[in-house]
């Protein structure tokens, strides 16, 4: 390969190939995703679209190496995921990945301090500078007077606001977002989209997937699901 198509292959960060995801009923198979080749560079900002039961989350859930029970071929930052066993792609993703959740996934025996340290402790990182990391993140998204407090005492809001800042404390080379600011309103949705901006500016890639236009306007590039087939992509 020439120089040129090295750097080319080098940017890439996500390559799907031919990837599909069914759930068996009885007899019948029923696809959510079919058959899907997805290309996303790294430094994107992709965002996924398409109404309810089109296969958004199914497909954000591969990413994020949730789900492993599909077919096809899924590399990640030329790493071929689909060759990887359970306990691989869970400490690359722990390394690489940062996701926020829909329903949150607070860990509920974790006051939110902790909650927002738990990515820092796979990182060999010393304990005060993930003090002052996680201190940062506390003031960042105004939460320093719910350091001590466990989900249960937070309103959902502030609840996706911890998730949300679980998810980029430790700066992840991929972001994935699933409705990031469904429970938050217009200021905060908007402040939080313009974290992610700067985050993309910085060098993460993001993959969200939301309902809202607002949220779409933020990214760089919007792929369309229907009945688990791409059916819209404007960089192509």
């Amino acid at each position: 390969m020439d120089l040129v198509g090295t750097m080319m292959a080098s940017k890439r960060m996500i390559d799907l190939r031919n990837l599909e995801r069914s759930y068996k009923t009885g007899h019948t198979e029923n696809f959510v995703l079919r058959r899907i080749d997805l290309h996303i560079e790294q430094g994107e900002f992709v965002t996924i679209m398409g109404p309810s039961g089109a296969g958004k989350s199914s497909l954000l859930n591969v990413l994020g190496m949730l789900d492993d029970q599909w077919r096809g071929e899924y590399l990640l930052d030329e790493v071929a995921i689909h060759a990887l066993n359970r306990k691989q792609r869970a400490e690359l993703a722990r390394r690489r990945i940062g996701m926020v959740f829909q329903s949150y996934h607070l860990i509920d025996d974790l006051t939110i301090a902790e909650n927002i340290d738990l990515p820092l402790s796979y990182k060999n990182i010393p304990k005060a500078e993930r003090q002052a990391l996680v201190a940062d993140a506390l003031d960042r998204f105004d939460l320093v007077g719910k350091r001590d407090l466990y989900p249960s005492q937070l309103s959902g809001g502030q609840q996706q606001l911890a998730g949300i800042a679980r998810a980029v404390i430790h700066r992840p080379a991929l972001l994935l977002a699933d409705e990031p600011t469904g429970n938050l309103h217009s200021e905060q949705a908007a402040e939080m989209m313009q974290l992610f901006r700067t985050l993309n500016q910085q060098g993460t890639t993001i993959v969200q997937v939301t309902h809202s236009e607002a949220n779409a306007a933020w990214g760089s590039r919007t792929i369309e699901l229907r009945d688990g087939w791409i059916t819209r992509d404007t960089s192509v």
